[in-house]
């Protein structure tokens, strides 16, 4: 394969003038429509077709250099899965995030007629989601080129992860969310020192905006300029999966579809382990999960639509997943059908149900997208996607505290506790024989 460097970022390692060129992995961007490639830059959107564009890699280069051994000698971290990603080297500074636990649930498995289930706990990372692993791409990326503020369009976890990098990096951050976001995250990203700016309206208002934005301002918008290096974050997630199984795919993997870049970038992740010769390339289902409040994709695979038709007013209390126009929902769409999975709606009561049960059985506290995962695990083995004997890996991506009020749904949150059941019992003076006639009480 013939490659050239067609510009490279600032302190990426170009060669010298005059030097011959350095054979490099990272080779450019390219349009997954049309194929067009383009500079390495702060792009998103190919001036052909309008297709999104993506990270172009070398893949023979990665192919000859990526190893389980290098791999496993590396420190724990997504930068450990250097060869697949679009830095040379990984950066001097940031968060330390990825390498967060495949945890056995067997319990909750059992009670969703899955023989072997397990949960990949992003809740662990260090805004408490995912989307560290996206932001961090994105924020190295953005400081070899020389941008000097981060910024995104966020639904809320987003929010708290692109304040925590820029913090990390000792550069502002402006972080435009709906109005009517959960009070939690609001806080979280106000901790780490970022500038909050709520819009009136959905977030698709939201990402309208900031697509002016960032033509006025030139800043790093994580999910707009920087886009084709922040979806490549959510690799990472496959690739840890992967390892953590033994090098080896699952049967079926189930994750939440908000623009649906998470989802497919999961997929794309094993691709390039079984390319590059890591793991064995066997089929893998993919599942993807939806608020029934806010489920275009869900509904088109339903329909057998081809076409993603816009959800105008989100209705769900899920507003991590509450994209009504969701950027790569078509490429989401293609992934399901092709490898025999689905795409799952699930109601924000039985969301909230799962976030309880979850925690309860297997010491999880998920947000509310983490819910619709599990319930979309549910509602796959129900469907008969997920079958007899498949290992499932469901992905929680983010931490209950972001979303608290959430797992109340449903339940009357004034009913007092009873003995050996969950629950807030009432205040008792601080004597035994209070606790023992409240026990007795509550038993009765």
């Amino acid at each position: 394969m013939t490659t050239e460097l067609i510009q490279a970022p600032r302190g990426a390692g170009a060669p010298a003038a005059g030097a011959p060129a350095e054979r490099r992995r990272v080779v450019g961007l390219a349009c997954r429509n049309c194929g067009r490639p383009e500079p390495l830059g702060p792009a998103y959107v190919c001036p052909a077709c309008l297709g999104p564009l993506e990270v172009a890699y070398d893949r023979d280069l990665v192919r000859a250099t990526a190893s389980r051994e290098a791999i496993e000698a590396r420190p724990a971290g997504l930068w450990r899965y250097l060869e697949f990603l679009p830095l040379d080297t990984p950066p001097a500074r940031g968060l330390a995030v990825g390498s967060s636990p495949l945890v056995a649930a067997d319990r909750r498995g059992r009670a969703l007629g899955v023989e072997r289930l397990w949960v990949k706990d992003d809740t662990r990372n260090p805004s408490l989601s995912f989307k560290d692993r996206a932001v961090a791409i994105a924020a190295a990326t953005a400081s070899e080129f020389g941008i000097d503020t981060l910024a995104c369009a966020s639904t809320g976890n987003l929010a708290g992860a692109t304040a925590a990098a820029a913090a990390a990096l000792g550069i502002p951050a402006y972080v435009f969310i709906p109005a009517d976001l959960e009070p939690a995250k609001v806080d979280h990203a106000l901790a780490y020192g970022a500038t909050v700016v709520p819009i009136e309206g959905t977030y698709d208002d939201v990402n309208r905006l900031c697509l002016e934005v960032v033509d006025e301002t030139g800043w790093g918008f994580v999910n707009v300029n920087l886009r084709p290096f922040y979806a490549e974050g959510s690799k990472t997630l496959a690739f840890e999966v992967a390892e953590g199984l033994g090098w080896r795919s699952p049967d079926v993997i189930v994750a939440p579809i908000a623009s649906g870049a998470l989802f497919t970038k999961v997929a794309r992740g094993f691709a390039e382990l079984a390319d590059a010769g890591l793991i064995e390339r066997r089929p893998i289902r993919f599942v993807g999960a939806q608020p029934a409040g806010c489920a275009p994709v869900a509904t088109a695979w339903a329909s057998g639509a081809t076409v993603v038709e816009p959800v105008r007013a989100p209705d769900t209390f899920v507003r991590s997943l509450a994209i009504g126009n969701p950027a790569d929902g078509r490429y989401a769409l293609e992934v399901a059908r092709s490898s025999g999975g689905s795409i799952e709606s699930i109601d924000d009561t039985r969301t909230a149900a799962a976030i309880r049960e979850l925690a309860a059985l297997e010491g999880i506290f998920a947000e509310t997208a983490g819910g619709v995962t599990i319930g979309a695990v549910e509602a796959a083995r129900r469907r008969g996607v997920i079958r007899d004997g498949d290992e499932v890996v469901a992905l929680v991506t983010g931490n209950g505290l972001k979303t608290p009020d959430a797992r109340l749904l449903g339940i009357d949150p004034a009913a007092p506790a009873r003995a050996g059941q969950p629950g807030l019992a009432p205040p008792i003076p601080p004597r035994l024989a209070a606790f023992e006639a409240w026990l007795e009480g509550a038993s009765s």
